[in-house]
């Protein structure tokens, strides 16, 4: 069970990221900059990167486990930012903001601390990123792991200030870990040099029955039309009763390439977690074709993981499946669409 940390966790936190932020360590580090912390209460590695050096956005950002760690370094390798990308990686983040951007609860902690900020850029503000949910308020052992992480980032900036190559490894792939030993009621720390292990592979989606798929080609006439369809994360936000935290729901949406037409757009939530969107989207698209009606000619995506999850559906229909570099006529739709939203 969740729960909100005590004010003597609070008060670490704030004390720690304080500490952070009066040493300015974005001045000499960049975000590549990686290096590992180990949380001693799960011992899953968390992976800092200390953001500042443009003089825009100051932060810590701690990627969480393999999984975090390899949505930061796809999100390095995108052409164009994509904030919502961001929504899609586990890590807890402190970063440094204008007064406006926190919100009551943030406000109500600082004035239990007799803390006092001013100016720009000068207000600790600390969330927990979950993929598919709004960033959030820390649980109690998110906030101890955060003021852990903040306190070994200061660490490794000072040495690095120091020795500019104490990031460089032996060996490609190798990450500076600090892990900690428990020695009595402290924790000491030491450096380790270690390869991280690969993000777990999400899993399958169930198969479609092939009983379905076979009466789908039998009753549902084909036609020498295109499909354009993407699966993404849409700009607004939605809370369950039974959840006080909010979620971003998924639409998959079909668009008729050239009409641009949208023939189809099923909103998916990723509850309990982000796979479930992964898991009903081959059986959303069917549903979309059998309201449809034929079978189209070909299907053109541009995103990878879409493909993987409409293959074995358009293997199995006969559709002829395309990678495209772009998705004009589904743009046009997503931009009409989002712009509603907002």
């Amino acid at each position: 069970m969740d729960t909100q940390p005590s004010l003597d966790e609070w008060r670490r936190l704030y004390e720690a990221a304080i500490a952070f932020k009066e040493a300015r360590p974005w001045e000499w580090m960049t975000e590549a900059h990686l290096f590992g912390v180990r949380n001693p209460e799960t011992k899953e590695i968390g992976y800092g990167s200390i953001m500042g050096m443009r003089g825009e956005h100051f932060a810590l950002a701690v990627y969480l486990g393999s999984e975090g760690l390899d949505g930061f370094w796809r999100m390095e390798t995108l052409q164009e930012p994509d904030p919502a990308f961001l929504l899609e990686i586990p890590l807890l983040q402190a970063s440094f903001e204008d007064r406006r951007e926190l919100r009551r609860q943030d406000l109500q902690v600082i004035k239990s601390l007799g803390l006092k900020f001013r100016g720009r850029k000068a207000w600790p503000l600390f969330r927990s990123y979950v993929p598919g949910y709004f960033p959030w308020f820390l649980t109690a052992e998110e906030a101890r792991f955060l003021t852990l992480a903040l306190q070994q980032a200061l660490e490794v900036a000072l040495r690095v200030r120091e020795d500019p190559a104490l990031l460089d490894p032996l060996q490609e792939g190798l990450y500076l870990v600090r892990t900690p030993e428990r020695r009595g009621e402290a924790l000491a720390w030491k450096d380790e040099w270690m390869r991280p292990t690969p993000p777990e592979a999400r899993p399958s989606p169930p198969p479609i029955e092939e009983a379905e798929l076979a009466a789908m080609r039998a009753q549902l006439p084909r036609r020498p039309i295109g499909l354009e369809v993407d699966l993404f994360i849409m700009p607004v936000y939605v809370r369950d009763k039974d959840d006080p935290r909010p979620y971003f729901p998924y639409i998959l949406l079909t668009v008729e390439s050239k009409s641009g037409f949208v023939l189809g757009s099923e909103l998916l939530a990723p509850k309990p977690s982000l796979d479930a969107v992964w898991a009903k989207a081959p059986e959303r698209f069917v549903d979309a074709l059998r309201r449809l009606g034929v079978i189209p000619a070909k299907i053109f995506v541009a995103r990878e993981r879409v493909w993987r999850l409409l293959e074995p559906v358009a293997t199995a229909l006969g559709i002829r499946l395309v990678q495209a570099r772009s998705l004009p006529a589904l743009e046009r739709a997503r931009a009409f669409l989002e712009q509603g939203m907002t």
